[in-house]
């Protein structure tokens, strides 16, 4: 175990630890707060989630933009991939009820941001690397996070709607928007990583020299097994209405194949295999 060398980059971390914990004390206090207190402003949480975001941006630039390319180990990719995830929910909470998630998702990208910190790996991707290539692996990093979300909207959708179904809609269900809401903003964010995910499995079969090699076999299986899933899930919903525990079992079902492909290859090749 080694602590990053950069003093800055450290202080930057630690701040953005601070900030994503004390975004999710504010968005937790709102959640589960008797309704009728008072509650903290929801812009505040929010806005620190924010904060967050901007500081977690200083250390990825120091960590995984290096000199002869660009860091991707495994815990770069991690903590990189929960940024995404929570630039995109933080941004989307603005104009819609999404900060909820920060629930799960803070506690995530904290421990995500201390690994980045304290074990750090190597897997570059040089800097004279193809645009094709750095474009398939941004599209694939975009996918995997907006699933991350959707993944996280279908277990609080479920909480939901088992609540409401038992007749106990009150404590933190009370705070969430209504069913409908929840249950459209989990099918755009599946939809739209879908849609992100037939860009990203395109552009690695166009830009990569063979993406069936025995390096990447495992990962491209795995990935076009989640766009099926997905895909199925959407057709569902479409052809039947499929909501509920059946869209539930479907995202989640569809994140684990997606993660397995992208961190469990990076995960064997990286750590298991050092390569």
């Amino acid at each position: 175990m080694r602590l990053s060398t950069n003093m800055s980059t450290t202080i930057a971390a630690f701040l953005t630890i601070t900030c994503y914990a004390a975004a999710w004390l504010f968005i937790s206090i709102r959640l589960f707060k008797d309704q009728g207190s008072e509650k903290p402003p929801r812009a505040t949480g929010i806005g620190l989630g924010l904060a967050g975001v901007v500081l977690h941006t200083y250390v990825l630039s120091q960590n995984i933009l290096i000199e002869g390319g660009i860091n991707l180990g495994f815990f770069n990719a991690g903590s990189l991939v929960m940024w995404i995830i929570l630039l995109l929910l933080m941004l989307s909470s603005i104009t819609k009820p999404v900060e909820n998630l920060g629930i799960m998702l803070l506690p995530v990208a904290i421990l995500a941001l201390a690994l980045e910190l304290y074990y750090p790996a190597d897997h570059i991707l040089p800097t004279g690397s193809a645009w094709g290539l750095k474009i398939h692996v941004l599209i694939s990093l975009l996918a995997y996070s907006l699933f991350s979300l959707a993944s996280v909207q279908a277990v609080l959708l479920a909480i939901q709607d088992h609540h409401l179904r038992h007749r106990h809609p009150g404590g933190f269900i009370r705070a969430l928007p209504p069913l409908q809401t929840m249950e459209l903003l989990l099918f755009e964010m599946i939809g739209l990583g879908f849609l992100l995910l037939t860009f990203a499995l395109a552009s690695g079969f166009i830009f990569l020299d063979d993406i069936f090699a025995q390096r990447m076999v495992h990962k491209t299986i795995l990935s076009i097994a989640a766009w099926l899933v997905f895909g199925t899930l959407l057709w569902g919903r479409f052809r039947f209405g499929w909501r509920g525990q059946k869209a539930l079992t479907w995202t989640l079902a569809g994140f684990v194949v997606l993660a397995m492909a992208y961190f469990g290859s990076k995960f064997v090749l990286e750590l298991l295999l050092n390569k």
